[in-house]
């Protein structure tokens, strides 16, 4: 039995355990990581990457569409399904030298292909052999829900893992769950032409801004996706033709029939069978319960990324990991802020976040809030590009600090920038009025949104009465 004794021991090689391995590494510390499936985990191989990878080639299929602008003509593209999968694995490919290995044990990381599993609070067990580490780091990421629906059949599904490398072209794909997994793969799939019914039993998106999510859902409507919410499904059939799925409303009961089913039901930690009763370390079933330190019960074991309760984003692992790094290397006692932290919903228009709902302000900060919702028709890149439908909305706090913003525009998560560092920054809403933006840009509608707060008291009667009473004045 080998012994391997260093002072980072991360377990988990996605995003989150890859930017700890390589933080750590270069600042000096030993370290070893341990992954037993592929590096990169969920972003680079069933995740962020293969997705936008789809969404853009579906882009570029319904953007070369003639029949969007008057005066243009011609065929719509022909669109073949094999070729669009296989491009989008040579870019995971393409990108997949920046998690390997190779470049990792360049960096100093001892990198462990296994399966790993604490058997003490100060040691993991590694196919026989014993790590010990002053210092453990738990990111082993999640998988997808797989819901007990009387005869789903898990391995007759697609889940993000398995729906990039599929091979045969869906007749009619039909998606279990309306967040941001299932929304982004239907309007991909529907744009390479391919029929798509979405099936939740809640409402679409719930947590953001309803006026934007009306929006969205009245696209998806003329996107042709079928969309049916507050549905209970009460069995599923499955065969060599495909699928037959049994959904009931408060009205009656249906059977949606589709060639394949996608399911993207929700996210589960993957903590099973990582020793965690051996170390002591508590967990629910959210995943793996930390600190604001992202520390365990077990202060020397750290824990973030899709393994814990918080935002499952790869920008939000990086930030975690960056935490975990400060607090490991430099002793500093970092502790995370997610009061900035965004979120982007890649369908096109996209709809991105960051910081407060309307409603999550008024139960924070009362009524004496402000918010300002301004529809994209008022800006005039949106009109040229005929692209008019979304919105912004602002809300800021009752001193007029930002405290969200809400977007549903062309290239929102571009947008969203500004407004993460007018949360993290406290700007108000007169900072962002008096900026300078280029013109014709799309995102002139966030200055556009602030200064319309200010409109009423700029414009109104006592300061015309004031510009009158100053006309008066001798010239200076």
């Amino acid at each position: 039995m080998a012994q391997l004794k260093v002072d980072v021991c991360v377990v988990g090689g996605g995003s989150a355990g890859l930017s700890v391995a390589a933080g750590t590494s270069q600042l000096g510390l030993t370290t070893a990581l341990i992954e037993r499936d592929k590096m990169g985990g969920e972003c680079l191989n069933y995740g962020c990457v293969p997705s936008k990878a789809l969404l853009a080639a579906a882009k570029a299929a319904h953007n070369a569409d003639p029949s969007r602008f008057p005066g243009l003509s011609g065929a719509a593209p022909r669109i073949e399904f094999v070729r669009v999968i296989d491009g989008i694995n040579e870019i995971v490919a393409e990108i997949g030298p920046n998690d390997s290995v190779e470049r990792f044990e360049r960096l100093g990381v001892r990198v462990i292909r296994a399966n790993a599993a604490f058997s003490g609070p100060r040691t993991i067990r590694v196919e026989g052999d014993v790590v010990h580490a002053r210092h453990f780091v738990i990111a082993t990421g999640s998988s997808a829900i797989i819901p007990g629906i009387p005869g789903l059949d898990a391995a007759k599904v697609l889940t993000n893992e398995t729906i990039f490398h599929l091979r045969d072209r869906p007749t009619h794909l039909v998606i279990l769950g309306a967040g941001a997994v299932g929304l982004e793969m239907a309007f991909a799939y529907r744009r390479l032409g391919i029929p798509v019914t979405i099936v939740d039993r809640a409402a679409m998106l719930p947590d953001e801004e309803p006026e934007l999510v009306e929006a969205l859902r009245r696209i998806l409507v003329q996107e042709k996706i079928e969309i049916l919410e507050h549905r209970e499904v009460l069995s599923v059939a499955q065969g060599a033709d495909g699928i037959a799925m049994t959904i009931r409303n408060e009205a009656a009961t249906s059977i949606i029939a589709g060639s394949h089913l996608l399911v993207a039901a929700g996210r589960t930690p993957r903590v099973a069978d990582l020793g965690l009763e051996a170390a002591g370390i508590a967990s629910s079933a959210e995943g793996i319960v930390v600190d604001r330190r992202l520390r365990t019960n077990q202060r020397h074991i750290s824990a973030l990324g899709d393994v814990i309760d918080g935002p499952h984003y790869t920008h939000a692992a990086a930030y975690q990991a960056g935490i975990v790094v400060r607090n490991l290397a430099f002793r500093l006692p970092a502790k995370v802020d997610y009061r900035a932290m965004p979120r982007v919903l890649y369908t096109d228009p996209e709809l991105a976040r960051v910081g407060l709902t309307e409603s999550q302000a008024r139960h924070r900060h009362g009524d004496r809030i402000a918010v300002e919702l301004t529809p994209l028709e008022h800006n005039d890149r949106a009109v040229a590009e005929r692209r008019k439908a979304g919105s912004i909305k602002i809300v800021a706090d009752p001193r007029g600090r930002i405290v969200g913003a809400s977007i549903l525009a062309p290239a929102a998560g571009e947008m969203i920038g500004l407004w993460c560092l007018a949360i993290t920054q406290r700007l108000r809403l007169r900072t962002i009025a008096n900026l300078t933006l280029p013109y014709p840009t799309m995102s002139e509608i966030g200055r556009l949104a602030a200064a319309r707060h200010y409109q009423d008291l700029l414009f109104g009667k006592w300061t015309r009465r004031l510009v009158e009473i100053l006309q008066m004045a001798p010239e200076w």
